[in-house]
């Protein structure tokens, strides 16, 4: 059985206490439930605290103020976190606008980049996004539109960048920009650019399934940002974005997982307790069945991915598993949630009850960090060149 190290369970069990102690309470008094905009006042004070604690940074490797934890640690850290059943768990380790989006960079950030934007996130003064999708440019990441020209010591930028997750409350991002005309990923290039800048403009006027303000539009007017916010090379950008999605896959899947852990909780809980013609609803063959696979089908996804960690921590190779995890990780979960809606019943379908915001959620799993059938892909083309 593949276990978390003591020093992951340590932080683990702190994790538990701060969010049960502090974030809980601030999420009932400030009324900040599942599916609802969380006003960015709330979400850096959440941050902050976070920071204070060592939880916001905990992520990253030593030598840069995190733990220096295995990828199994990782994937036991996140997990809990949503296991606990906090709307802001994700804030709290700083998933969505933190050190996690940014801590790669540090090896390829100037000197200058790292003490103006980068330790800042990770003292929770700056709240960053990662801006490459388009109208044109999903699965097809290399098809961007949004240009960059260099004009003296300034570049110049037009496009528009969607659906982008934590544009909303993001101080800047890391943007993709075409700097030549050629096709595929020549000339894609990498840049941080301030979201309070003249020319741009953060459009939050829709919602995703999983509920409104966490997404938004980054559109781009002419907007001028100085060569030393270029990240490395001009026509490096995509090898950069590019460069960790393999391991990023993989440490979606925790995520996924402790949606779906959470919601067998919540239906494990509501089984026992709601009643039906005299009796618990969990003592119905067709409840407990549904229970019986919604737990084996988390056991399995979750030993998949704690091996394919295991095997990433001990150096080998998992650009095949990685995608098979996040494959089976985001389909598994959403089939859990689909049961935890069918066994809520009608008050499954009511917004505001965490198992129809997990459904919501879970789905959108199948389609964000590469869609299942571009995991599907990688895989074919992976075991048919090994074979």
């Amino acid at each position: 059985m593949i276990e978390p190290s003591e020093k992951a369970q340590h932080l683990i069990a702190g994790l538990k206490r701060f969010i049960e102690d502090e974030i809980k309470p601030l999420e009932a008094r400030e009324n900040l439930g599942w599916g609802r905009p969380h006003p960015k006042e709330a979400l850096r004070d959440v941050w902050k605290r976070s920071c204070e604690l060592g939880f916001y940074n905990v992520m990253l490797p030593e030598a840069l103020g995190g733990a220096g934890l295995s990828v199994v640690d990782l994937c036991a850290l996140k997990e809990a976190a949503l296991l606990t059943g906090s709307a802001l768990a994700p804030h709290v380790l700083g998933e969505l606008s933190g050190p996690p989006r940014i801590g790669h960079l540090f090896k390829v950030a100037s000197e200058d980049q790292i003490e103006r934007l980068l330790r800042p996130v990770c003292r929770a003064e700056k709240a960053v996004c990662f801006a490459l999708t388009e109208a044109e440019a999903g699965s097809d990441a290399s098809a961007i539109k949004t240009r960059a020209r260099l004009d003296g010591d300034s570049y110049v930028l037009n496009g528009t960048k969607r659906y982008i997750s934590g544009a909303p409350y993001a101080d800047f991002a890391v943007l993709m920009a075409k700097t030549t005309d050629s096709n595929g990923v020549d000339g894609v290039t990498a840049f941080f650019v301030d979201l309070h800048a003249q020319g741009v403009t953060v459009e939050t006027d829709y919602q995703v399934m999983s509920g409104p303000g966490s997404h938004g539009d980054i559109v781009l007017h002419d907007v001028r940002i100085p060569v030393a916010n270029r990240i490395g090379d001009e026509g490096v950008g995509f090898k950069l974005a590019m460069g960790r999605i393999t391991l990023n896959r993989l440490l979606h899947c925790p995520t996924m997982l402790g949606m779906a852990g959470l919601a067998l909780n919540l239906s494990l809980d509501h089984a026992r307790t709601r009643m039906q013609f005299g009796k618990p609803i969990a003592m119905f063959q067709a409840v407990n069945h549904m229970l019986a696979d919604m737990a084996t089908e988390l056991h399995a996804a979750r030993s998949m991915m704690l091996a394919t960690a295991a095997l990433n921590d001990a150096g080998g190779d998992i650009k095949v598993q990685a995608s098979m995890c996040k494959l089976f990780c985001s389909e598994t979960a959403f089939r859990i949630a689909d049961r935890a809606v069918q066994i809520h019943g009608g008050s499954g379908l009511i917004q505001g009850n965490p198992v129809e915001w997990l459904f919501r959620a879970t789905r959108m799993m199948r389609i964000l960090t590469g869609t299942s059938e571009i995991q599907r892909n990688t895989i074919a083309k992976g075991i048919l060149m090994s074979s």
